[in-house]
């Protein structure tokens, strides 16, 4: 009896520990538009959990009551969740800098390495040929996903790390929201930057200034061109 009463107990605190942390499903939206947020990335500041917003906006993240959740895309600001419960989540995000179509300022950004934060995720991204759920698998899928993300971070912060305010602003005469609308609408790609040296930057950059000085005033400043959508 006293065996039983034993186990009983610990089967209890087993039970309580896997429901203690749970499934958090929710929306995020961006605030004022109510446009569907994809591709946000967030992360479990506590158990280090981390998810990806879809296409629709929707995220699930395996958290627990207490934990605090951290909301971050580029172009907004970032946003933290106290979780006080597992009901589901509407998230609204603040726009930090005026966008053109797909065309995003971004802040710099801060160092980053994904292989050494994340390691998991590349092992879960792996497809093996004799193993169908590393395929079809949910964890292995959404592992793929974030490791496209995590790819495409890498690139952008590359990309950050050349294309400078300060170096772009020595070429030409710009300052400013002027120097910042410039490097938006003439900002390179990774492959133009993986595949070019500094000297071929700075003629790709002059080049820039010239059509960037052949467009009307008005349309040199995303705000305006932005309103006249």
């Amino acid at each position: 009896m006293k065996m039983r009463y034993i186990l009983a107990v610990l089967l209890g605190l087993i039970a309580g520990s896997v429901n203690a942390q749970g499934l958090l499903k929710g929306t995020v939206y961006e605030s004022g538009s109510n446009a569907k947020l994809g591709n946000v990335f967030i992360r479990d500041n506590n158990n280090k959990q981390i998810a990806l917003t879809d296409k629709e906006g929707n995220f699930n993240i395996k958290t627990e009551t207490g934990h605090l959740l951290i909301f971050d895309s580029p172009g907004y600001v970032s946003d933290t969740l106290y979780v006080v419960d597992l009901t589901p989540k509407k998230i609204t995000m603040v726009t930090r800098v005026v966008t053109l179509n797909a065309v995003t300022i971004r802040s710099t950004r801060q160092a980053f390495d994904p292989h050494k934060e994340y390691p998991d995720i590349y092992t879960k991204s792996k497809v093996y040929v004799f193993s169908p759920s590393s395929w079809f698998s949910k964890e292995g899928k959404d592992a793929r996903r974030l490791k496209r993300y995590f790819k495409h971070e890498e690139e952008e912060r590359h990309v950050d790390a050349i294309f400078t305010s300060s170096y772009v602003g020595s070429i030409v005469p710009l300052k400013g929201q002027d120097l910042e609308d410039f490097m938006t609408l003439y900002r390179p790609t990774y492959a133009f930057i993986k595949g070019n040296n500094n000297e071929s930057l700075a003629v790709y950059i002059n080049d820039s200034y010239k059509k960037y000085k052949a467009l009307p005033p008005e349309k040199r400043h995303l705000q305006n061109l932005t309103n006249q959508q």
